[in-house]
């Protein structure tokens, strides 16, 4: 009896990841600019351009039909992700964020990544970070200040960067105007061109890769690509492969590098333990140039309306594939309404834990859809946000647009919006997926109802039940338009 006590009382302080050793390693690879269309899979009969290494993971895997980024733009996303709490409860009320600032994510603000690594994982982020941090002379201390296109100079430190929120290794960049500061740890690494830059991620994924076999602990891989957002520079090897110009030839390398890293989880025996997931930051950019790929009959939105920065769901509804051999059943795909300040409640859930305290305001684990399960969850419904910061509220099939047009870049824009028009958008998106009849005026009851869940949404501070949070600014405006 002495014995067994001694053996329970060893096996009870013993670390987290030693108990669970079946606990899975989490890849997270995560797209610039990709449109839901761009994948061919999600939309064969509209895409044209080749993804075999995705249309692979989905029929290893389950596609989410319904699946949302926080924002139809970077760095708001990107702020979600890591902390399970929409952004728009930051100082970032609209655009993105431009580097040389102290961090968008609060130093004692917890991420999925600080999290992982207290549950015994290896953390590590490879490609674009985008929510800010601090250049620092190394000789002085003093910061260096943005001027104009200038890059941070060689050797350069970084203090509130992914090392200290959560990362034990970092390699990357911080956005695409300054990705020729290649950035290793706290330190700018280099100055190299951008071409070299989606090569240079893919081959740092699979050494990262390569480098955690062997070791007991598993590991958190963060993989934010830098592609196919501008610049759109396919390597030679690349060019010309769509036959859908240089853009197309960028979703394939893109792709490509989601290949080399199912592939190095194979090499590696790492495949059958891992739980990989494929999305997208927001929809694709104008910048690919949609209406010459929309006459060679690919349509980066698919049946969607619009695209990067609008609040249509071709700003936000992404790619989203989730491959997990033994949990996950292969060829699947599940219809359910999710976002990705969802990924963080879903970690948790994936290990048995609560979220960290004061984290995951607005985060619902989906873990059971990857069962084929019903996501229980105590959110009314999904926030969506444009570039300019214009909102919409989705719930079941209904989403409310609190904008007169696209809230983004695409036309009408709110000042090319005809006079007379509704103040707001409203859409059964069950029977118009193309939200192109607007129901607003048809409907107030729903459009009333969506507008106060919104509203309680906003100034409650969090969007699921849990202890009593804030936003980080008094003022949130609602309307951006004017109206009401």
């Amino acid at each position: 009896m002495q014995r067994w006590m001694q053996l329970m009382c060893w096996w009870l302080a013993l670390p987290a990841w030693c108990v669970a050793a079946d606990r899975p390693n989490v890849v997270f690879v995560l797209c610039d600019d990709l449109g839901y269309g761009d994948v061919h899979c999600l939309a064969p009969a509209t895409s044209r351009i080749p993804t075999p290494h995705a249309d692979a993971l989905a029929r290893e895997g389950m596609v989410f039909t319904d699946a949302h980024s926080g924002s139809s733009v970077c760095s708001p996303t990107r702020y979600g992700l890591m902390t399970g709490r929409y952004s728009w409860r930051t100082r970032l009320q609209k655009g993105v964020v431009t580097g040389y600032a102290p961090s968008l994510i609060a130093k004692d603000r917890p991420t999925v990544a600080s999290f992982l690594r207290s549950q015994g994982y290896h953390t590590a982020v490879i490609g674009k970070w985008h929510l800010d941090f601090r250049y620092l002379d190394p000789q002085t201390g003093e910061p260096y200040r943005a001027q104009g296109k200038q890059l941070p100079p060689v050797g350069a430190r970084i203090p509130d960067g992914p090392r200290h929120r959560g990362f034990d290794y970092f390699h990357g960049f911080h956005h695409a105007r300054q990705m020729q500061a290649v950035i290793e740890d706290d330190r700018v690494l280099e100055h190299d061109e951008e071409i070299h830059m989606l090569p240079r991620l893919t081959r740092k994924a699979v050494e990262y890769i390569d480098s955690r076999a062997g070791h007991q602990a598993p590991f958190f891989l963060y993989l934010p690509l830098g592609s196919p957002h501008t610049p759109i520079l396919p390597t030679a090897e690349w060019q010309g492969r769509s036959k859908l110009g240089k853009y197309g030839d960028f979703v394939m390398q893109t792709d490509h590098a989601l290949g080399e890293v199912m592939a190095a989880l194979r090499r590696n025996g790492m495949e059958s333990n891992t739980l990989l997931i494929f999305s997208s930051d927001n929809g694709c950019s104008k910048a690919a140039g949609i209406p010459e790929l929309e006459k060679l009959g690919h349509r980066v939105s698919a049946h969607l309306r619009g695209s990067k920065a609008d609040i249509w769901d071709g700003g936000h509804r992404v790619p989203f594939i989730v491959r997990w051999p033994g949990k996950v059943r292969p060829g699947t795909s599940c219809d359910q309404l999710i976002c990705l300040v969802d990924v963080f409640a879903t970690m948790a859930d994936v290990l048995g834990e609560t979220t960290p305290s004061g984290s995951c305001e607005d985060s619902v684990s989906f873990l059971t859809s990857l069962s084929g399960g019903k996501i229980r969850s105590t959110r009314a419904g999904v926030v969506h946000h444009s570039s300019s910061g214009h909102f919409a509220y989705r719930t079941g099939d209904w989403k409310l647009v609190l904008a007169r047009g696209s809230g983004g870049w695409t036309s009408p824009r709110e000042n090319e919006v005809k006079a007379g028009a509704p103040p707001a958008q409203l859409y059964d998106l069950s029977s118009d997926p193309g939200e192109r009849h607007n129901l607003y005026t048809e409907r107030p009851d729903v459009a009333e109802r969506l507008l106060n869940q919104l509203k309680r949404d906003i100034r409650s501070g969090r969007s699921t039940d849990g202890p009593a949070s804030s936003n980080d600014v008094d003022r949130i405006v609602l309307w951006k338009s004017g109206a009401e």
